[in-house]
């Protein structure tokens, strides 16, 4: 990483001038501030998870040391945190050459937050507090959730101007769905539901653990709840916005019609479960419903791009899959067949049927071998070793003619990114509309900035290229005329041959038509095709 540079007038930089350049300054690309955003992000989310876990005695008496180291260090990095922030405060654009700047720090809201966050420690450490204080003081360090709104009220205005001009249904897809104009905010919404999917899952896991759920009860049914509140919110809102969702404004009924699309169904399977199990008045199977409640590891497709490039490899090559899936399913049904036939006699418990000897040779093909079927014959035996042999290469040819598929279709995809990136940059500048585009685009494929600066370097020097290729094509010199009249001779008659070809082609009358009045080269145009169309009236060679 290289230090920004200043002009040799300018003096260098202080130290707290690069405390906040490196550490808090969002758009210095070098600098660490992104990472320590979303690294104090997460621990304040797991600090507010933490104390609302020390309220359930039975988790928290065994583990108090545990909780309390925890508490220790999120408290020292917060700490860190805030110290740094202050020290740094007169480099801030918000206090930059103001006077007092610290003070002006010191009670500004977010100073203040940070500075709740960290108080009940302290007082709880150092001074002698009755209990109901120390109850008190417990929590008030729930206000740490307070820090978040750091990063998330600028991402809201940043929201708020990007889409200024748009309806309020125009705003709830740009939240929902990456737009170009969606900003910070879409990905912090996109973390929030992730959060709350793999909470969720968490919780199902554990809930089948009895000794887990006798002591976590509640707190997974408070899980489970909030989770269905912030699904069927997330659910209704994108029934909310369909008319704004490219893939359905133009049908006929946007909203139905995305109900019945994958995504869609997938959502409503999320709260499907908690609603069947709270409101029919049937005796249910609660274990399946809770199990049933894992479908909502789907709703993790929608933020990843490799669904949807896997989706497109199976679309282009299931011509080869299929012939492949053929061909193991020839080889299991020629070798359970096989090895019924072999097997039958010496052992009918096991190779009772055809159909109970299919079992036997996916396991064999597969190179699992659960032992619980296994030939005793000669014949049987051979079988399984040769049939074992051939597994390893037959399983292995869909896993490689998909990997390689993902691979080629990911270089596609970029490609098709590079490839728009050059026909933005085809009029020397970026528009508001190709801005827009792109920065959509970056986010469907979840390209870094690192991929985003190099594709745009390629694609910058490919346009370049074709620049010079262009100029050099329009500028290049045939021939000098004075200096080699014989050779502009013969070039002139070559001309004047592939003329003629053109008017005994297309025809005089033809050619006639097309000419445009306007063009300032009309007349000169004219006379060319009268003098190709009658030799005659054209003078005389000397």
């Amino acid at each position: 990483m290289n230090e920004p540079h200043t002009l040799p007038h300018e003096p260098p930089l202080t130290l707290w001038a690069r405390v906040h350049l490196w550490l808090f300054n969002t758009g210095f690309e070098p600098g660490h501030a992104r990472l320590i955003e979303n690294s104090v992000g997460w621990l304040i989310i797991l600090s507010v998870l933490a104390i609302v876990a020390e309220h359930n005695d039975l988790l928290y008496t065994p583990n108090a040391q545990w909780f309390h180291l925890f508490d220790v260090i999120t408290v020292g990095v917060f700490t860190v945190e805030y110290l740094l922030r202050l020290g740094a405060a007169p480099h801030d654009p918000e206090w930059a050459g103001k006077p007092f700047a610290r003070i002006r720090h010191v009670f500004s809201f977010y100073a203040l937050v940070d500075l709740i966050a960290i108080a009940p420690f302290y007082l709880a450490s150092y001074f002698t507090l009755d209990v109901e204080m120390l109850r008190v003081l417990r929590l008030l360090r729930l206000m740490r959730i307070f820090k978040l709104s750091r990063y998330m009220v600028p991402a809201w205005r940043e929201f708020m101007e990007l889409n200024q001009h748009r309806t309020q249904r125009g705003k709830v897809h740009a939240l929902l769905e990456p737009t170009g104009h969606s900003g910070q905010l879409h990905v912090y919404f996109d973390n929030f539901i992730m959060f709350w999917v793999l909470l969720s899952i968490i919780s199902v896991i554990l809930e089948s653990v009895e000794s887990v759920h006798a002591v976590l009860a509640t707190e997974f049914r408070i899980i489970d709840t909030v989770a269905f509140s912030v699904f069927t919110l997330e659910y209704l809102l994108r029934i909310y916005a369909a008319p704004d969702n490219p893939a359905f404004k133009h049908r006929f009924a946007p909203r139905w019609s995305y109900v019945w699309s994958g995504h869609a169904l997938v959502d409503l399977i999320t709260i499907l479960p908690f609603l069947l199990e709270a409101l029919l008045p049937v005796a249910l199977d609660l274990r399946f419903l809770r199990v049933f409640r894992l479908m909502r590891m789907l709703k993790l497709t929608r933020y990843t791009s490799a669904t949807k490039t896997l989706y497109k490899v199976v679309l282009r090559e299931w011509q080869v899959i299929l012939a492949s899936v053929f061909v193991m399913l020839l080889l299991v049904i020629l070798t359970a067949s096989l090895g019924y036939l072999f097997e039958h006699e010496a052992q009918p418990d096991k190779f009772e049927n055809i159909p109970q000897s299919i079992y036997w040779a996916v396991v064999t093909l597969a190179s699992v071998g659960y032992g619980d079927i296994s030939p005793i014959t000669p014949m049987g035996r051979a079988l399984t070793v040769v049939l074992a042999l051939i597994g390893i290469g037959i399983f292995a040819i869909p896993a490689g003619l998909l990997a390689s598929a993902f691979t080629d279709q990911l270089r596609m995809d970029r490609e098709a990114f590079k490839h728009k990136l050059l026909m933005s940059l085809e009029d020397g500048k970026l528009s508001t509309k190709e801005r827009a585009a792109i920065a959509e685009e970056t986010e469907r494929l979840h390209l870094s900035d690192d991929d985003v600066r190099r594709l745009t370097q390629e694609a910058r020097e490919a346009f370049e290229a074709k620049q010079r290729e262009e100029r050099h094509l329009t500028t290049a010199v045939v021939l000098d005329p004075k200096q080699h009249p014989e050779l502009a001779y013969h070039q002139l008659r070559l001309l004047v041959s592939q003329l003629d070809l053109l008017q005994q082609a297309a025809g005089p009358d033809q050619l006639a038509q097309q000419i445009d009045n306007r063009d300032p080269h009309a007349a000169r145009m004219q006379r060319v095709l009268q003098a190709l169309a009658d030799p005659a009236s054209s003078p005389p060679t000397p």
